[in-house]
């Protein structure tokens, strides 16, 4: 007779196929490394299989263990979903949330809504991770994050998105170059240039060229870069030209540098800027009402530049 696991013992498991590392995994569920063994095989022999395959050094999982960690994976959710109904009945932002945000938006956003709920909301705790969008979906899907802030579109299943409000793409050269002068900038000026992006998993690269409408055919590309500040440099170096999104221009990203922004004649350059949330989560309401904060600190922040 097979005896049910228990949500530690799935938790145990789960952590250790994510992580492949018994030691690494102990720490992240704050037990020490025989505990969390023991708990793995006592699930073992729960199931009556093996797991993990333990003929090779590396953590590696038998056939039967991913089928078993995909379906862990799901009833954790669950469960994380249900502790969420049980708080949703109390006054919203009184309990904790979990957000995952792109490095795109984080530094240049996240200190206006933070001090925003923190006034409004003193109680509530906001645990923010900073991802790229591919692997903060993964941690959405796996329970770990209740919400995302990126740019959408992104493409995923079982989800809610809220837009919130477009965020410009303006263009970045250093001062004295060709595009320094330009008084009329489209966008079909940038191709054959050599612009710089973010590199491969950044969200910004695809929507840049999605919103300028190029392919890479269009464009040379030197380097690819890791972070907003590193294309920065690059540019105030004569290496390339690039796109940035407004929000960082104005968080005073250039500061210091001899860079300097241009706006396209079409008002479409830009990108979505919205929250992405389980479809099934109890907490859709007070996802909402998140978007609405940040939305109304957006539009008092263009009130105030305006001014």
């Amino acid at each position: 007779m097979i005896n049910p696991p228990t949500l530690k013992q799935l938790k145990y498991f789960c952590t250790v196929a994510d992580l492949k590392h018994f030691s690494q995994a102990a720490k992240a569920c704050f037990v020490s490394q025989s505990t969390l063994s023991a708990g793995i095989s006592e699930l073992e022999q729960s199931l009556g299989v093996n797991l993990i395959d333990r003929s090779k050094k590396q953590v590696s999982l038998t056939a039967i263990g991913r089928e078993v960690r995909a379906r862990a994976v799901s009833i954790l959710t669950e469960t994380d979903d249900l502790m969420s109904v049980a708080e949703s009945a109390h006054e919203p932002f009184t309990t904790e949330m979990r957000l995952g945000v792109i490095p795109t938006i984080a530094p240049f956003l996240l200190p206006k809504i933070l001090k925003a709920l923190r006034k409004r909301y003193p109680k509530f705790k906001l645990y923010i991770r900073e991802d790229q969008s591919g692997n903060l979906l993964s941690d959405l899907n796996a329970g770990e994050l209740d919400i995302l802030l990126l740019a959408l579109p992104y493409p995923a299943e079982g989800v809610t998105n809220q837009h919130l409000f477009y965020d410009e793409l303006v263009l970045a050269c250093n001062k004295g170059s060709e595009f320094s002068s330009a008084k009329k900038l489209t966008t079909h000026e940038l191709k054959d240039t050599d612009l710089l992006l973010l590199e491969e998993g950044h969200c910004l690269r695809d929507h840049v060229l999605e919103a300028c409408k190029l392919k890479n055919s269009d464009i040379n590309v030197p380097y690819y870069a890791t972070s907003l500040n590193t294309v920065i440099q690059m540019v105030a170096n004569d290496i390339g030209i690039s796109i940035l999104p407004k929000m960082a221009v104005d968080a005073k990203i250039l500061r210091g540098t001899t860079v300097e922004t241009h706006a396209f004649i079409d008002k479409k350059v830009r990108r979505s800027i919205g929250l992405m949330w389980r479809s099934r989560s109890p907490r859709q309401a007070e996802f909402s009402q998140v978007g609405e904060l940040i939305s109304e600190c957006m539009d008092i922040d263009k009130k105030k530049n305006a001014g």
